[in-house]
């Protein structure tokens, strides 16, 4: 008897082609992205860059806007947390005291005002001093949502171009991913039950629901 496939992998493909079609014109602006290999002795923002971004030259100033997720012209301490990917699941582990560890000592680097945030020229500043981004050891900084994650890490890795074929979605990566497709499509669908069949309790605030 042949193997069956996952429910979650059973893609149309039609499903499949949009797939790849939204993968490949994501964040990256439409083009393909190679792996790109740094040196062993890379410093973490070169290192970020090469795996989270797929960029292999850039100045501090491009950097910096890139990292200022809310172009306010400033990192915050959400926004350091979040280019050390201190927000992603993959970080769950890592105590609350060593994640602000890691904001207390980027503010101590770049943050001469003591304003308690980071500032375009400041940055700058300490770059030109020789200041560089540490290496807490806490991974590449994976800052995007699933999909961002999914194509940067694996889908160009293995599945990028035009001949991808169901068949070749097995991988454990891929059958994660699907699995939460499915599991949100099981939620909405459940939702828009409730909603067609009239008052969703879940909407009413707890102060006005009869218990």
């Amino acid at each position: 008897m042949a193997p069956t496939t996952p429910a979650f992998l059973r893609l149309s493909l039609g499903a499949l082609a949009l797939l790849s079609h939204t993968l490949n014109v994501s964040a990256h602006g439409g083009s393909e992205h190679a792996q790109i290999v740094v040196a062993d002795d890379a410093d973490w923002a070169t290192r970020h860059m090469a795996e989270e971004h797929h960029i292999n030259s850039f100045d501090p100033s491009t950097f910096f806007t890139l990292h200022d997720y809310d172009s306010q012209g400033i990192w915050g301490p959400d926004d350091i947390r979040r280019t050390y990917g201190l927000f992603d699941e993959s970080t769950a582990h890592i105590a609350e005291t060593e994640k602000s560890r890691v904001i207390s000592t980027v503010l101590s680097l770049y943050d001469t005002d003591h304003s308690g945030t980071i500032t375009l020229q400041e940055f700058l500043d300490a770059t030109e001093r020789g200041t560089k981004l540490p290496d807490f050891g806490m991974g590449p900084g994976h800052h995007g949502d699933d999909e961002y994650e999914y194509e940067i890490h694996h889908w160009e890795k293995y599945h990028s171009g035009d001949d991808v074929k169901e068949e070749d979605l097995t991988h454990p990566e891929d059958i994660e991913h699907f699995r939460k497709h499915e599991e949100e499509e099981i939620r909405q669908e459940e939702w828009e039950k409730k909603e067609r069949s009239g008052v969703v309790v879940e909407n009413i605030p707890g102060k006005f629901r009869i218990n």
